[in-house]
């Protein structure tokens, strides 16, 4: 399915609230490029291109890679895009500097941020998921206690190997996460929210019933 236009969707949400399943459903469903800085720095870093090479100075030194490096990579995938297609930012901008500069490289081609969805979902159910969740050093399966427990208790299904929580997804860290999520988030929540294309979509259920919520909120594009 192909909205009548080129649109450009910003995807917001807290860790643990399901951005990820939701973007690859969003893109698939209407044909949008699915960007993720964090995807796009690793390809770049793996590739050895000359801005992967520079931000690998960057994360090598535990420093953030700056907004301007991010965005040249970003300029260089938009330009590489289908002309008419629209894209999907996972989780970008996070803060007001990078939402200014998302702006500009959008307008240098002529097109916007159309709507920011906001996939909301209440802090205690992502306690709830996140630390619940079990995962096995030695092949990577990732189990929940609750939603998807192993079917023997600390062992993992596929290789038999003992089953840990990492550090992360302890709860006090969780909660501190949370914290600077929501700090840095909510300006965000406020600038789009006064332009009109802030979409409010309720992040609780199954991916099926979220999505559907997604679909409804992409719909109005349409018009």
């Amino acid at each position: 399915m192909r909205v009548s236009r080129s649109v450009d969707v910003v995807l917001l949400g807290p860790p643990g609230g399901g951005k990820g399943t939701q973007a690859k459903r969003l893109t698939a469903a209407f044909e949008l490029l699915h960007l993720s800085t964090g995807d796009l720095l690793r390809d770049e870093v793996k590739r050895a291109t000359p801005l992967g090479l520079e931000a690998q100075g960057f994360m090598q030194r535990g420093e953030l890679v700056p907004d301007e490096l991010v965005g040249k990579m970003l300029m260089g995938r938009l330009h590489g895009q289908q002309v008419g297609s629209g894209c999907v930012f996972d989780g970008y901008p996070r803060t007001l500097a990078q939402a200014s500069l998302l702006d500009a490289l959008l307008a240098e081609l002529g097109r916007r941020v159309d709507l920011a969805l906001y996939i909301k979902v209440p802090d205690d159910e992502l306690l709830s998921r996140l630390t619940g969740r079990r995962s096995c050093p030695a092949c990577g399966a990732v189990f929940h206690v609750a939603n998807n427990p192993p079917k023997q208790e600390g062992i993992c299904d596929l290789c038999g190997g003992a089953l840990m929580q990492r550090a992360d997804d302890r709860e006090e860290v969780i909660r501190e996460r949370l914290r600077v999520y929501h700090e840095s988030t909510a300006p965000l929540l406020d600038l789009y929210r006064s332009r009109g294309n802030l979409a409010e979509v309720n992040g609780v259920g199954s991916p099926d019933a979220i999505f559907e919520n997604v679909r409804a909120a992409m719909g109005r594009l349409k018009r």
